[in-house]
């Protein structure tokens, strides 16, 4: 396998169940501000539909601590993903109150990972990559310079799992596993016909292209 696969942004049962089926290993529902929003009793409903053989990840913009040990205990989260430029602090608070992974999203505006990333690579059990765009935190189908951003990975990652976000599609996620060997390719918007709303077809093709599985 290239890299394992989370499916993200899910808001309907029935493509979670796809997802798992295809082959995912993470699967994520936002509770954090978007067009991709759902509440912990619908994430819960959408990540059981999935099974048991797959990550749960429940993705978090400025949510304080409490109201995300409440979601995750709700959803039944795997893993809580950070995706509001979090600090060392946030990751720890919510090590506080929540006995799975932590994973912590740097947002990249520019050509470069940001120098303070280095501590997050210490503290989060996996740092995910992901666009810089606007307002929103994630989905906005916007790529990152994965050439540029190649040394600077190198020099950060140590041990740290790495989630690779941002713009990925079927088309695109070989050249960006070969470039920065991610452990994880995290897809959202490029296998969508609509905020939310999954393409099969697209799925399996994701699948098959960051598996290695194509034939």
């Amino acid at each position: 396998m290239l890299a394992k696969v989370k499916f993200c942004g899910m808001t309907r049962p029935a493509d979670a169940a796809l997802a798992a089926e295809i082959g995912a290993s993470y699967i994520g529902v936002v509770f954090a501000d978007g067009p991709r929003r759902v509440s912990p009793a619908q994430g819960r409903k959408i990540l059981d539909a999935a099974g048991n053989g797959v990550k749960r990840v429940g993705v978090f913009g400025t949510n304080e601590p409490e109201e995300i040990e409440r979601a995750s205990e709700e959803a039944r989260l795997d893993i809580v993903q950070l995706h509001a430029d979090p600090t060392i602090a946030d990751v720890a608070a919510v090590r506080g109150k929540f006995r799975g992974e932590v994973w912590a999203a740097i947002r990249i505006a520019g050509a470069h990972i940001p120098a303070y990333a280095e501590l997050l690579f210490d503290k989060a059990d996996a740092i995910v990559l992901d666009a810089k765009t606007g307002h929103r935190l994630g989905g906005t189908g916007q790529a990152l310079p994965w050439n540029d951003m190649a040394v600077d990975l190198a020099r950060d990652r140590g041990g740290c799992a790495v989630v690779l976000a941002g713009g990925l599609s079927p088309y695109n996620v070989v050249s960006a596993i070969r470039t920065l060997a991610p452990d994880i390719v995290d897809v959202s918007s490029g296998i969508e016909t609509a905020p939310g709303i999954k393409d099969p077809w697209l799925m399996r093709e994701f699948y098959a292209a960051a598996s290695g599985s194509h034939p």
